[in-house]
């Protein structure tokens, strides 16, 4: 029992010392990139619409459940804010949003140096590589902690705002997994269960100013922009779901996220090709914590204000189903499905996912936790059809070299990768 403590604090101070040292230098990065705010610069307005049409885009027959707009031509919407959650699936959305945008040659809003908007911080535009006032641009997607008044100065006013939730629970055991070694506060935390110890008692170990504490309380909230730490009762919570409902025209959902991206269809009026994917940033089963149903309802307690966020839309989504017909959406998702299978039988070796020390291409591997290879990718079959073998090598590619194939100069994202691969835990 001793050695174990002995090699608990070992392991403890280890930590500490390393994350001061990297914390530290990532600080500073900041400090040095953090793009400059331009003061007294003329203000451009955006226009309305950035959309290449009639160019690029062709009209078609849209199908849709109102009588008004059945059999009415439309053009695919391509001015898009895709707020990415955290631990959402947002990964495979974002696969799904770069080939849209290759697709239609769309002008993407990319952060400059790493591959979000200088997270935790609040967005500014200025953060956007190569930014300058009333440029067009199509699409952002990146993680940022949003911020209402500056994404509607750089997007034009017909964007369509689209974003992700997940059940708070599920959200709080895949969050505490891949960021809880990044979050001080949980390295005093003994045992080797640390997540049960913790929501058996959480206000013991949480600290609401600890670095990176937002990770493990109500991160949903927190990424739209809002104060995570306030009472489930506090009036600002409705205020702030009423905002969130108010500014996005869909609120998909990751437990279903088949029906959701059908909806976004109906909405954008894309095609069902459009909608392809593979599950990206998967996690393998073993390292999945399992919730009993009294952990459950205490990850649930603790995240109270993301559970009446995500009851919320729960209730939007359900109604949006109902709306488009749910036969119609049965058969919808039917083929979607299908089509996907198909995909992974061209494009897979062996059709399914692979742990992460089994994946042949170093292009095709996942950003990995700190002090772990859990997060699980594909391998590509070979002597792919070549009809198939640019779609099919774009499906399996992780973000963070999907972003590197679009133009983004991720070195401040790479030189973290670097530091973490030396880390030995």
């Amino acid at each position: 029992m001793t050695f174990k403590k002995v090699r608990h604090w070992k392991s403890m101070c280890k930590g500490l010392v390393l994350g001061t040292v990297l914390t530290s230098c990532m600080i500073l990065l900041y400090c040095l990139f953090m793009p400059q705010v331009h003061i007294g610069l003329p203000e451009v307005p955006v226009p309305y619409s950035c959309a290449h049409r009639p160019l690029q885009l062709h009209p078609k027959v849209n199908i849709n459940t109102s009588q008004q707009s059945m059999g009415k031509t439309c053009s695919p919407k391509v001015d898009i804010m895709f707020m990415k959650t955290h631990k959402t699936a947002s990964s495979t959305f974002l696969n799904i949003l770069f080939r849209f945008g290759e697709k239609h040659r769309l002008k993407f809003a990319f952060p400059n140096g790493r591959n979000d908007f200088f997270y935790p911080s609040f967005f500014e535009r200025y953060q956007v590589k190569d930014y300058r006032s009333g440029m067009c641009f199509n699409i952002v997607c990146n993680h940022m902690r949003f911020n209402a008044s500056e994404v509607a100065k750089l997007l034009p006013i017909d964007t369509s705002y689209i974003t992700i939730l997940r059940d708070p629970a599920e959200l709080f055991e895949s969050s505490f997994h891949y960021f809880g070694r990044l979050v001080p506060f949980t390295w005093k935390i003994l045992g080797e269960d640390k997540m049960t110890e913790f929501l058996l008692n959480p206000d013991k170990y949480f600290d609401p100013d600890g670095f990176n504490s937002f990770y493990l309380k109500n991160l949903l909230f927190f990424d739209f922009g809002h104060d995570n730490t306030l009472k489930s009762t506090d009036p600002q919570v409705e205020e702030g779901i009423k905002l969130i409902s108010e500014r996005f025209q869909l609120v998909m959902l990751v437990e279903y996220f088949e029906e959701s991206l059908i909806l976004l269809k109906d909405a954008l009026c894309w095609d069902m090709d459009d909608l392809l994917f593979f599950k990206l940033n998967a996690r393998k089963g073993s390292t999945v914590s399992k919730l009993t149903p009294e952990l459950r309802a205490k990850a649930l307690e603790w995240n109270a204000i993301d559970w009446k966020l995500y009851q919320h839309f729960n209730n939007t989504f359900w109604i949006k189903v109902a709306r488009y017909g749910r036969q119609r959406m049965a058969q919808d998702v039917a083929e979607l499905r299908r089509r996907n299978e198909e995909m992974a039988n061209i494009c897979i070796e062996d059709g399914h996912a692979v742990e992460a020390g089994s994946i042949h291409e170093t292009a095709l591997q996942p950003w990995q936790p700190l002090g772990e290879k859990s997060i699980m990718g594909y391998n590509l079959k070979n002597n792919v059809d070549t009809v198939y073998k640019k779609l099919c090598r774009k499906m399996l590619t992780p973000e963070i070299q999907y972003l590197t194939e679009l133009g983004v100069n991720l070195w401040i994202t790479k030189l973290w990768g670097h530091v973490r691969d030396i880390i030995n835990w």
